[in-house]
């Protein structure tokens, strides 16, 4: 009895052994798999529940203009978020129907009070306001409602929190991008994405360098996700991105622009562009692409031609599909993202060819008939009736087709390509700014005689403007190639400069003495061929019109579509700028001598001022010259006449009294040679006259109309006194209302132009 009561005994040990280990080998098995297997993920979601990570937003580095103009800056704003679940009032099990009923009552006047000032700060709709209603109702502790939130909405929004003891509503500090001159430069700087990533121009291309890193604030919380003591909190703080220090002068950018956008709208242009550099570094001290946009609102269109043409298409998907492209053609930096044909501008890089391999003299002549034969080919000059005997000074002035035909013949296929190549032509410039494109020409093999003679007078090959103006830049500079940047210099968050761009010369393309010919040549342009419209008194201006028919995009019965140019070194005798200057189709047939060189004289003008360079006027500039307008204020009667008639000026007098009370103009202006100066004698109301409309007017009918109105009057721009030269723009706009004696600047233009 006792053997099977002991056998019994051990099987029963046996089996609880077993039983005990294989609970053991589960639990170890159990601990593994949680530990080992999903370790990671469980303490992910521990952490989750336990800790609160948010992040802190660095800065974005500011970008600047050479004077230190901020031009993009980033500035704290907030992240709204909510947590749902926090809204209502928590209910016990012990609550009885009548607690709970009372909570849930409670809980939906929060819902409502939260969702009412919501809507009130933030101007929802009634979509909208129910919108976020149901955002409340969410099943979660975290959901974000509004991004980027001004400071001056925070502090309500603060307020409203405080005063309602409400630890349902939270914000995240953050950063967004304002740009506070809105369009200016756009196509330079681009813009950023809601995330803060550059998405074009500068803010792309120095996206890494503009963005700084992320910090961090980790934070403890309690059972119900509140917050628990600071004694648990880890941080870890944001580092600012590095600044970028363009080159772009804000002054000079700012009369490139307005220039550019005044002719686009006037003759509502598909586009006007422009680049002005500093020859001698390759610094870019402006460059503009219209139509563009405000960096601010970038997806927003801004040329009225275009939402004129996109209002009239009736089609919902073709309207989208269309403002859609507009607006993508507004990012479009055209100066190095896009290539033109640079028609007659390229006439400058054969003329230093040719001067370089001693192929011509600027005295060499050749007789101009309007046209030249090339194999089976009739090519025509500009000026059908044909220029007659000339020099090739006088047939660059001119812009002859046929002598630059017969020049590149001279110069061969060979010579042609290697200055092509010299000049840069065949490769990009390597310009800090996305999407360069590349430019599109034949290969030296693959030239006959019609393409060498097409290619002589700038047709042939497409070129980006970026490259044709730092080939420019090589004929003012004595020669150099340098490449062209727009950043000057990165600064970190502490101000101290870590990077500076320094010249980069790429190689030397023509002889220093070749390009001083070329200049001189260029300023002949400008004083007696078809550019006379960049003259700009006190400066030595060289210039070179161009036209290119856009053959891809003529159609038949809607005449052809033209591309104008302009390009400008200045001053032509020791140059510091280089420009260029295009309007693409114009709806006249105006050339670059009438559109564009109008617009290179007043940057040219401007630009002089703002680097320094004082004018040098020659003997008759002098004769037209402005006067300091003399202080007769305080002065007898007798006294102001005999000094102002001593200036060569004109007193008309206002009042009874013997002394000059004051005067119009004052003695902090100038006045025009053989100018009236206006004498108040007594107290009498200032005599008020309205602004007349010059527009149109040639020299002699503008002079008689500010007379009549008695204004006086400051000829600027060509003031060759003929029926061809008109006022293009003045000081005062029409009909504003101005003192007598007032001093009107008008500019005039030259209508003569030319499709060369």
């Amino acid at each position: 009895m006792k053997k099977n009561t002991s056998k019994n005994m051990l099987k029963r040990l046996l089996i609880l052994s077993v039983a005990i280990i294989f609970l053991l080998c589960t639990n170890a098995a159990r601990i593994f798999y949680l530990q080992v297997v999903r370790g990671e993920e469980l303490s992910q979601k521990a952490d989750s529940q336990q800790l609160k990570d948010t992040e802190i937003s660095a800065m974005r580095g500011t970008i600047y203009d050479s004077e230190g103009n901020v031009l993009a800056q980033s500035a704290t704003v907030w992240n709204i978020f909510i947590d749902p679940l926090a809204i209502d009032l928590e209910i016990g099990d012990e609550d009885t129907a009548a607690e709970i009923a009372e909570k849930k009552e409670k809980s939906e006047k929060r819902r409502t009070l939260i969702v009412d000032k919501f809507a009130e700060l933030f101007e929802y709709d009634e979509k909208e306001k129910a919108e976020f209603l149901e955002k409340t109702k969410a099943e979660n502790h975290y959901t974000i409602v509004e991004k980027k939130v001004e400071n001056n909405i925070k502090e309500q929004l603060s307020e409203f929190i405080s005063e309602n003891k409400l630890n349902c509503i939270g914000m995240e500090q953050t950063s967004k991008r304002y740009y506070p001159y809105g369009s200016l430069a756009s196509s330079v700087l681009g813009f950023t994405g809601a995330d803060d990533q550059g998405l074009s121009g500068i803010e792309a291309y120095y996206d890494e360098e503009l963005t700084g890193t992320n910090g961090r604030v980790i934070t403890a919380k309690d059972a119900v996700s509140n917050d628990i003591s600071d004694d648990y909190e880890t941080s870890v703080e944001a580092t600012d991105g590095n600044s970028v220090v363009l080159t772009i002068n804000q002054t000079i950018q700012y009369y490139l622009e307005k220039g550019l956008r005044e002719t686009l709208e006037e003759y509502q242009a598909k586009g006007a562009y422009g680049v002005v550099m500093n020859c001698n570094t390759g610094a870019v001290l402006a460059m503009s692409s219209l139509p563009d946009y405000d960096c601010n609102e970038p997806y927003k269109l801004t040329y009225s031609k275009n939402k004129n043409e996109i209002k009239k298409i009736k089609d919902k998907n073709e309207k989208e599909v269309a403002e859609s492209a507009a607006v993508q053609n507004q990012w479009r930096n055209f100066t190095v993202n896009d290539t033109y044909v640079p028609g007659s501008v390229f006439k400058t890089f054969i003329a230093s060819a040719a001067l370089e391999e001693n192929v011509v003299t600027p005295n060499t002549t050749f007789n101009c008939t309007g046209s030249i034969k090339v194999d089976k080919y009739t090519m025509k000059c500009h000026y059908h009736p044909g220029h007659g005997n000339q020099t090739f000074a006088q047939g660059l002035e001119n812009s002859c087709n046929p002598f630059f035909i017969t020049v590149g013949q001279k110069l061969g296929v060979h010579n042609y390509f290697k200055y092509f190549d010299a000049f840069g032509f065949t490769q990009t410039t390597g310009i800090d700014l996305p999407g360069e494109a590349s430019p599109q020409y034949y290969p030296e093999d693959k030239y006959g005689i019609v393409e060498l003679s097409s290619a002589s007078f700038g047709q042939t090959n497409s070129l980006t403007p970026i490259q044709v103006c730092t080939g420019l830049c090589a004929i003012a500079n004595g020669g150099k190639l340098v490449q062209p940047y727009l950043v000057s210099s990165i600064v970190d968050p502490d101000g101290k400069t870590i990077k500076k761009t320094e010249t980069k010369v790429v190689r030397q393309a023509i002889s220093s003495e070749t390009s001083e010919t070329v200049r001189e040549m260029m300023k002949g342009v400008v004083d007696n061929g078809t550019g006379k419209n960049g003259y700009v008194a006190g400066y030595r201006v060289g210039g070179k019109t161009g036209t290119s028919t856009k053959l891809g995009e003529s159609k038949a019965g809607e005449g052809d579509k033209y591309i104008v140019s302009f390009a400008a070194i200045a001053p032509s005798d020791n140059p510091e700028i280089a420009m260029l200057i295009i309007v693409d189709e114009p709806n006249q047939d105006l050339g670059g001598g009438a559109l564009c060189a109008p617009i290179a004289a007043h940057v040219i003008e401007e630009s002089m001022g703002v680097l320094g360079i004082e004018p040098k006027y020659d003997e008759d500039e002098m004769k037209h010259l402005s006067q300091y307008t003399p202080n007769v204020a305080g002065k007898s009667l007798d006294e102001a006449k005999k000094e102002i008639s001593e200036y060569s000026l004109n007193c008309v007098v206002v009042g009874n009294g013997d002394k000059v009370v004051r005067q119009c103009p004052t003695s902090a202006g100038t006045i025009p040679n053989g100018g009236t100066i206006y004498v108040y004698t007594d107290n009498t109301d200032k005599k008020m006259t309205k602004v007349p409309d010059f527009t149109g007017l040639t020299v002699s009918e503008a002079k008689s109309l500010a007379k009549t109105n008695n204004l006086n009057i400051e000829i600027s721009g060509n003031d060759i006194n003929s029926a061809s030269v008109v006022a293009s723009r003045q000081s005062d706009e029409k009909g504003a209302s101005v003192e007598q004696g007032s001093v009107i600047t008008v500019t005039f233009k030259s209508t003569e132009s030319v499709l060369d």
